[in-house]
């Protein structure tokens, strides 16, 4: 299935990038939330090694051989930065965004899972973890909407002022999008479809957004993390949406 290939492509190729300026620029503009794991023991070496096996990760999963090898890899990382994200929780239970964070993270781990899955031999198994998958991602893609709920006008900066009619139309538009894309998701109507929506329009964010401010603040790290990100989480979408589990 072509899908499968480009969605491939575009999880593992984000998983380098990200990788990489991570490894660059060890700053907590570009690893964000992941910063928290510098303050275990060892916390520096322990992220460089996460990235790096990231960066491998990204690259195994276009090969055959090395896919089903890649997708453990890929679902230990993210495990472990899902977890990097609960003290964040823990310490400021009332923001939502530390939510968001762990959320964005666990949405990767549902990539990694789906690739884990279409590797799988035994279609017993595969189509109980491509459940696990999309179960997961519907999840998330209800974070996504409380995200841009509690967050709206922020979310509305983001968006271009040049696209009519204006930015918070287009805030509440993609608010919406995320709640029915959550509906289906969870209750597997329209599922593969819902995904496939939902991995454009993730895609589009990436394009419209993330692109012209890398643009015009090239030096900007912060862009640079979330334009990785904002991709990670697109081909974590498309990897799920590929799957033979969803309903059409």
């Amino acid at each position: 299935m072509k899908t499968a290939f480009y969605g491939r492509i575009v999880f593992g190729a984000s998983a380098v990038l990200v990788g990489v300026i991570a490894l660059m620029w060890h700053d907590a503009d570009t690893w964000q939330t992941l910063r928290e794991i510098w303050v275990l023991p060892f916390g520096a070496i322990l992220g460089e090694c996460l990235m790096t096996a990231q960066i491998a990760g990204g690259i195994g999963m276009q090969h055959p051989r090395t896919a089903r090898l890649a997708s453990v890899v890929l679902g230990v990382v993210y495990l472990l930065f899902s977890l990097a994200c609960v003290p964040g929780i823990i310490a400021a239970p009332a923001i939502y965004a530390q939510y968001g964070s762990f959320f964005e993270q666990f949405s990767l781990l549902c990539g990694a899972l789906a690739l884990y899955a279409a590797t799988e031999a035994s279609a017993a198994r595969a189509v109980v973890i491509g459940r696990l998958a999309r179960l997961g991602l519907g999840v998330c893609a209800i974070s996504f909407t409380l995200s841009q709920i509690f967050y709206l006008r922020l979310t509305a900066d983001l968006v271009p002022k040049w696209i009519p009619p204006n930015p918070m139309f287009w805030a509440v538009l993609t608010t919406i999008a995320f709640a029915l894309a959550a509906l289906a998701i969870l209750l597997n109507r329209r599922a593969r479809l819902a995904l496939r929506l939902m991995t454009l329009m993730l895609a589009l964010f990436g394009v419209v957004v993330w692109i012209p401010r890398l643009i015009a603040r090239p030096e900007a790290h912060l862009d640079w993390s979330e334009f990785g990100l904002t991709f990670l989480i697109t081909g974590a979408a498309w990897m799920v949406a590929d799957l033979k589990e969803a309903s059409p």
